[in-house]
């Protein structure tokens, strides 16, 4: 197969491989010669497009033509324009159907006292400042052959904030932090503050709430002479208590998935991402929860996600996002559209909207139960939308943050980067998977080529219960990158 007519309606077509000028594919059971030569992943027109009209994808409109344009024509973005605009207002019309409920399966995981599962069983080491990342990392160092035994790792996660910040991005940091603080694939956790900070440990600990004293130590650095030393002996004794911690088997209905996607290509909205809205659809009817978040790559796509809101409440809340998220380009004098990235354009992504309808497949069809602030943990099952911005690193770690157990994160250029729980790299194209073994965790390009959507899924969701398990180790894991990015957007004094 040469091409692809992704819905009915489409009046373009995708190039599943690099096509030369003058060949002629098969396209909606036509003919089709190619004027010129077109990438693989970008557009051809199946029919003509007179200048204004609008170019059709995934049945939607992606924006409209700059010109005329002939059947087999390569449509992008030099004979295309987007059609968002800023603000805009929203009448709910629901439409969905509930899913039909799934007796769940188990995985092997950590049962917490708070009733919620770990998949992995790691002490983590928490900054409250920036000033004091290099002891943080020191301490981790210092203690890293002291895992074992059920304890899976330590970790530190160093952070450039936490003092200097006004209003909501000193809530925003206190919130990130305390959700790792939180989180429940840590068996035990040392907050390391400096002492002068803003954010210091009694600040801190008022954001935060009570906690298990066992396992949540604190630590002031300029309170003590060594703090390396003395944060080593306080990781030493966390090891120690939670050495006797064992996977036992829970119901997958205890998983939280975070749903992100990043250097996405023309694939991804053909293979990667309905994978994995098919996989957030099979977790869900198990009981289980997604997170979908990057709110600037649902610009052009929000009304598929509105009229899925299971009441005006979460409808109210998803207009809420949409158009604060605008809002906040629009004040730092921005345009709302100025997306897909050089990569994504590379790929053939040619507008945000294009991005966009791509990217809300990895939310399946599961109604919307809920809309999250950043940095707020999420307290329903089911799909919940959450606040946050694109950059892959910030939206990532905003998914650990609110509680997800692991990420989900489709590619079609590929990256290296793991946030601070298991990152699940697939890739849209198996080009990409042959290249990139070490980046690239699940190949979903064999659906392009024909393997049903639900016999991948089925596959995928093994794969991550063995990865929930400890069966599987995700290649960011292998090689130790676990990074965390807050977000920001006021005054640093």
């Amino acid at each position: 197969m040469d091409v692809m007519r992704i819905n009915g309606q489409d009046n373009v077509v995708v190039a599943l491989r690099p096509l030369e000028a003058g060949q002629q594919v098969c396209a909606a059971g036509q003919a089709l010669r190619c004027r010129q030569a077109v990438p693989f992943g970008h557009k051809i027109a199946l029919a003509p497009i007179a200048r204004g009209e609008r170019i059709i994808k995934y049945g939607a409109p992606i924006g409209e033509a700059t010109q005329d344009i002939a059947p087999g024509e390569h449509v992008h973005t030099h004979n295309v324009r987007t059609l968002l605009s800023d603000v805009l207002s929203y009448a709910y019309v629901p439409s969905f159907t509930p899913l039909a409920p799934v007796e769940p399966e188990t995985f092997l995981g950590y049962a917490r006292p708070d009733g919620r599962a770990g998949i992995r069983n790691e002490i983590w080491i928490v900054p409250t400042v920036g000033c004091i990342n290099a002891s943080a990392q020191a301490i981790a160092r210092a203690c890293a052959d002291d895992i074992g035994g059920g304890v899976e790792g330590v970790y530190a996660f160093p952070h450039p904030y936490g003092c200097s910040q006004l209003g909501q991005d000193h809530k925003n940091t206190q919130r990130a932090l305390a959700g790792l603080v939180r989180h429940p694939n840590t068996a035990g956790v040392l907050v390391l503050g400096l002492g002068c900070e803003n954010n210091n440990i009694d600040a801190f600990k008022q954001a935060l709430g009570p906690v298990d004293g066992a396992r949540v130590r604190f630590l002031a650095a300029q309170s003590c002479q060594d703090e390396v030393a003395e944060g080593a002996r306080i990781v030493r004794e966390l090891i120690e208590i939670a050495r006797g911690d064992c996977r036992v088997p829970l119901p997958v209905s205890k998983l939280v998935v975070g749903l992100k996607c990043g250097g996405s290509d023309g694939l991804s909205g053909i293979t990667a991402n309905p994978l994995l809205g098919a996989f957030s659809d099979a977790l869900i009817a198990r009981g289980g929860t997604s997170i979908l978040t990057e709110v600037p790559e649902m610009f052009g796509a929000e009304r598929l996600l509105m009229r899925r809101c299971i009441s005006r409440a979460v409808f109210d809340k998803t207009v809420d996002m949409i158009n604060g998220f605008k809002q906040y380009f629009m004040r730092h004098g921005q345009p709302v559209y100025e997306n897909p990235s050089p990569g994504n354009k590379t790929g053939g992504i040619t507008t945000l909207e294009d991005k966009s309808l791509g990217c809300t497949q990895k939310g399946g069809n599961a109604p919307v139960v809920d809309v999250l602030d950043y940095g707020r943990p999420v307290a329903s099952c089911g799909l919940n939308l959450l606040t946050g911005p694109g950059n892959d690193l910030v939206a990532a770690s905003a998914l650990a943050v609110s509680g997800a157990h692991l990420v989900l994160f489709t590619t079609g250029r590929g990256t290296p980067f793991g946030c601070p729980v298991p990152t699940v790299k697939v890739a849209s194209n198996s080009a990409l998977a042959a290249f990139k073994r070490g980046w690239i965790d699940f190949d979903a390009g064999p659906i392009a080529q024909g393997e049903p959507l639900q016999a991948a899924a089925e596959r995928f969701f093994q794969y991550i219960r063995s990865v929930a398990s400890g069966q599987a180790r995700t290649q960011s894991e292998k090689h130790g990158v676990r990074e965390i990015a807050i977000f920001k957007d006021g005054v640093t004094l």
